[in-house]
């Protein structure tokens, strides 16, 4: 990463990264074009799973060559050029963490793997429970579990980069916390609250 500053290297923090991003881009290699396709995964057994069908193009793909690099972002607040004080375009930014990571695709095959990955998943996208607990042995899910195909993403390389301003004087990380503030939009504060955390 060419901006050391925003690197981060702790795995607690890039796990709680994945955990509050909505989706992930999985980049596959279709014969020699990148295929990109955008989806919901999370974070179990020190990989990204996620699930779709046993046939298509993915699948194919994935069956041809399971190479593959996968990206989440969590955005943050969008800092306007006026926050600067100037009347130039060039300080308009994003704050942002990203993670990026890149591996080896498999397909579980395991049906209790199977359960406790689709778990995963549920737990995170949907953490106010009001569900049964996925389990082959429940009748409701024993067909779910046997036709959907879970995948699995085992990382060799991890990074994460974290925009929220490192690289400003004390004085302008203040001067924008201010600013969002009186912005005041759910986002600006969350924003805010990271700032905060890791300045």
């Amino acid at each position: 990463m060419r901006r050391n500053e925003f690197n981060i290297t702790d795995q607690a923090v890039i796990v709680e990264t994945l955990n509050q991003c909505d989706h992930g881009t999985l980049s596959l290699i279709d014969r020699d074009v990148p295929y990109g396709v955008p989806l919901n995964f999370a974070w179990w057994e020190e990989g990204i799973v996620f699930h779709g069908a046993k046939e298509g193009k993915k699948m194919a793909l994935i069956a041809r060559n399971n190479k593959a690099s996968f990206n989440a972002v969590r955005y943050y607040s969008y800092i306007p050029s006026y926050f600067s004080h100037t009347s130039a375009a060039c300080p308009a930014t994003q704050f942002f963490a990203s993670v990026s990571m890149g591996g080896t695709l498999c397909v579980i095959e395991d049906e209790n793997q199977k359960a406790s990955a689709l778990n995963a998943l549920m737990q995170k996208l949907q953490p106010e429970k009001r569900y049964e607990t996925i389990d082959v042995q429940n009748p409701i899910y024993t067909k779910m579990v046997e036709k959907t195909a879970i995948f699995k993403l085992e990382p060799t390389w991890m990074t994460m980069k974290l925009k929220l301003g490192q690289q400003l004087s004390h004085e302008k990380q203040e001067d924008f916390m201010a600013q969002l503030e009186e912005r005041g939009t759910p986002l600006d504060l969350l924003t805010v609250k990271a700032m905060k955390h890791h300045l």
